[in-house]
């Protein structure tokens, strides 16, 4: 995601999965690791939201670019957070992603429910 827009991307996922009835606990969580764009409750799951934005789908759009050496970096992210989160620990867990692309006035959002599962990695 390109740094100047980044936070615009993130805002415009966080609303239309908001809209959908998800609810925001954290965002752009940091860790030595990797980073957690978005961490949302949907009902009693608790959600690890990745964000790409994409100006073009030429390499083939922004989901495409969640690879297995991503999704290892945001499997590791999300053990993090859950191990400062006793809380949470318990509840079911799933990676989405949120590919966008277009403007941010009017962005084209593909929304990937349970984009990958951890023993997939």
């Amino acid at each position: 995601m390109p740094s100047t827009d980044g936070a615009a991307w993130e805002a415009c996922a966080r609303r239309h999965l908001e809209r959908a009835g998800l609810r925001t606990l954290a965002a752009n969580v940091r860790f030595r690791g990797g980073e957690i764009d978005l961490v949302m409750r949907d009902g009693a799951a608790l959600v690890f939201v990745e964000v790409r934005y994409r100006s073009h789908a030429g390499y083939g759009g922004g989901a495409i670019s969640v690879d297995a050496r991503k999704q290892r970096k945001l499997a590791l992210a999300a053990q993090l957070y859950l191990a400062g989160e006793p809380r949470l620990q318990a509840l079911p867990c799933r990676f989405d992603v949120v590919a966008l692309a277009g403007t941010p006035a009017a962005p084209q959002v593909e929304w990937i429910r349970d984009a990958f599962r951890l023993d997939d990695l």
